[in-house]
């Protein structure tokens, strides 16, 4: 076998291996605080250090253990591979949904995601973290089908006569089903000074997700090409994510336009168009 990979395997089979590594990344301990950390017995914590220091990734000082440079290299490297199995899990089954299309888009945008799935129990997780979303935030812009569904128009017709900026990005079929939805509803909404509504007719990804960005976080609805379903939402707060959203979706409000009074005359029913 690889050498390599049986390096990876003497760690990965082994949780009292890799949760002593963790715990001296925190800094000296001494073999009871090792034992307590990890649950491991003493003389499976003798085994492990004999077998660290053994591999020069440890040094004993007196009572306490401690991280050779290398030793901290391997633990720190491990992390990172353990970290990024983790995000796989949690983006593999929805990564048919998610925006390749979108420039920038990288899987380490979402490394620290929170994913709503529809549950056996409650199908409509998903569609009621889109609400919390925009429930909580004082602004939101996007595009796409982020929103598209009748609980979260509401959410946001709600949202927008009470006070919240929107600038939303549709594509004009998007657009005309949500009007369809509820028209007068709509018209008010979009008749706020707090609420601009644009046209782009090549949105990015547009069969299978939707980007919302909120004060603090952005969020992905993934949506089923083929049947239109809502399968997930991914959000995330972190920074680099939010920097990356917001350049996407200034690039796309770059080429959207304003909807145009023909537009509206034949979206809208005739006595509520201005």
């Amino acid at each position: 076998m690889d050498c390599r990979l049986d390096e990876i395997e003497f760690l990965a089979r082994s949780a009292h291996r890799t949760g002593v590594l963790e715990a001296l990344l925190e800094g000296p301990q001494d073999r009871n605080d090792l034992c307590a950390t990890t649950g491991a017995s003493s003389q499976t914590m003798g085994r492990i250090l004999g077998d660290f220091e053994d591999r020069r990734w440890i040094v004993r000082n007196g009572p306490t253990y401690e991280l050779t440079p290398l030793g901290e290299y391997v633990a720190e490297q491990f992390g990172t591979l353990c970290d990024a199995m983790e995000t796989e899990r949690t983006l593999r089954d929805v990564w048919r949904w998610l925006p390749r299309e979108m420039e920038g888009f990288s899987v380490e945008l979402f490394d620290d995601a929170v994913v709503s799935y529809p549950g056996p129990n409650y199908p409509y997780e998903p569609v009621q973290r889109v609400r919390e979303l925009i429930e909580e935030t004082t602004a939101m812009c996007g595009f796409g089908t982020t929103v598209f569904k009748s609980i979260n128009n509401e959410t946001v017709c709600s949202s927008v006569i009470d006070g919240m900026d929107y600038e939303y990005i549709y594509s004009p079929a998007v657009l005309e089903a949500t009007i369809e939805w509820k028209p007068e509803r709509v018209a008010e909404a979009t008749a706020c000074d707090n609420c601009t509504i644009l046209l782009h007719d090549a949105l990015p990804d547009e069969d299978r997700c939707g980007l919302g960005i909120f004060d603090d976080r952005i969020g992905i609805c993934c949506h089923d090409p083929k049947t239109g379903l809502l399968e997930a939402v991914i959000d995330t707060d972190s920074p680099e994510t939010r920097e990356w959203a917001l350049s996407v979706f200034e690039r796309h409000r770059a080429d959207a336009r304003a909807v145009s009074r023909e537009e509206k005359a034949s979206l809208f029913p005739p006595e509520l168009v201005s």
